[in-house]
């Protein structure tokens, strides 16, 4: 294929897929990278990703390829992988990027080989290229449909980072910039634990109290979690921090939320975690959280207990109890 320059969107799922079609809805082309040819080239073809976002059109402006060599052209490339796959990615696209192009990390999680935030797991892939963050409350289907969303864009170069959220923003997708990286990233990939936790109180039937309590508490976690990193306190009462969790605790669009639920109504974290079960990014998370929480000694009761039921050291009654049975203390 005849590279198009511009911007890359690697990984073809919901996520890569809603993030090619808004920004290419301006006008401006986009290549959408995935790695099956001929889904691919049905995709091209039929102009709509009926696996992952069907029923939706894609622009005119999005180019949809399996050839990696359109990497090589892209000034801006958004890794729109699933966390645990960041590191694999870049390392096999090494070769593929423009020199000096802008990676924007479009996943929410920690790798959990390493315990790294995904910025740093690029870093270590990587020489001489501007890493960026992209969170915030946004479903893949709401992106693509071009309802009305707002996100976060984190660099730690506050230039580029407010010229890559005037180079992606548009009429419907509204990006604000930040500086504040590891503040970002901690707010995306621990909402994810929290949104389990939330799914396992509808799935028992605790109510509303009971989640809009477990959503505040778990706010707290954050703030607690994003300081100890030396994260800045307003990232986390943002849109990539109680934003993106009053989204994925509240709506059953949210894969962790629903894998909570799941686990509420009954069913194993094991049958859960299956290599053909939806991915929940969550589930990696809350483990190698919990190990850092530990280790650092921060305080975070609900990130341990969810890591507690899906390694089955807990249940979910035993969590139930521990969390209102901590002792009292000031709010």
């Amino acid at each position: 294929m005849t590279a198009i320059p511009g911007i890359a969107v690697l990984g073809a799922g919901a996520f890569g897929t809603a993030l090619a079609s808004v920004l290419a809805r301006r006008n401006t082309p986009v290549t959408l990278l995935g790695r099956d040819v001929a889904a691919m080239a049905t995709l091209e073809v039929d102009r709509e990703n009926t696996h992952s976002l069907p029923g939706i059109p894609l622009p005119t402006a999005l180019t949809a390829t399996a050839d990696p060599a359109c990497l090589a052209s892209a000034h801006t490339v958004l890794l729109a992988v699933p966390s645990q796959q960041i590191g694999s990615a870049v390392r096999t696209h090494h070769d593929d990027l423009s020199p000096g192009a802008t990676l924007v990390i479009c996943a929410k999680g920690i790798e959990q080989a390493s315990g790294l935030f995904l910025a740093d797991v690029v870093k270590r892939e990587t020489e001489n290229m501007t890493i960026a963050v992209l969170s915030g409350p946004g479903f893949a289907a709401d992106i693509a449909r071009g309802l009305p969303t707002a996100m976060t864009l984190a660099c730690q170069d506050a230039a580029r980072a407010e010229h890559l959220t005037n180079l992606l923003s548009g009429n419907t997708f509204r990006l604000y910039a930040s500086t504040d990286v590891i503040g970002v990233e901690i707010g995306g990939a621990l909402k994810n634990v929290l949104a389990i936790a939330c799914g396992i109180i509808e799935g028992r039937g605790l109510g509303e109290s009971a989640r809009a309590a477990l959503i505040a508490r778990g706010l707290a976690e954050l703030g607690r979690f994003s300081a100890a990193h030396g994260g800045r306190p307003e990232t986390i009462a943002g849109l990539s921090g109680l934003g993106d969790l009053v989204l994925t605790a509240t709506s059953h669009q949210s894969r962790n939320m629903r894998f909570g639920l799941a686990l509420g109504r009954g069913a194993s974290p094991a049958s859960l975690m299956a290599p053909d079960a939806p991915l929940s990014e969550g589930a990696f998370t809350a483990t190698i959280a919990a190990k850092i929480s530990r280790d650092r000694q921060i305080d975070m009761p609900i990130t341990q207990c969810v890591a507690g039921i899906l390694d089955a050291t807990m249940s979910i009654d035993d969590a139930i109890d521990a969390l209102m049975n901590r002792p009292l203390t000031t709010e």
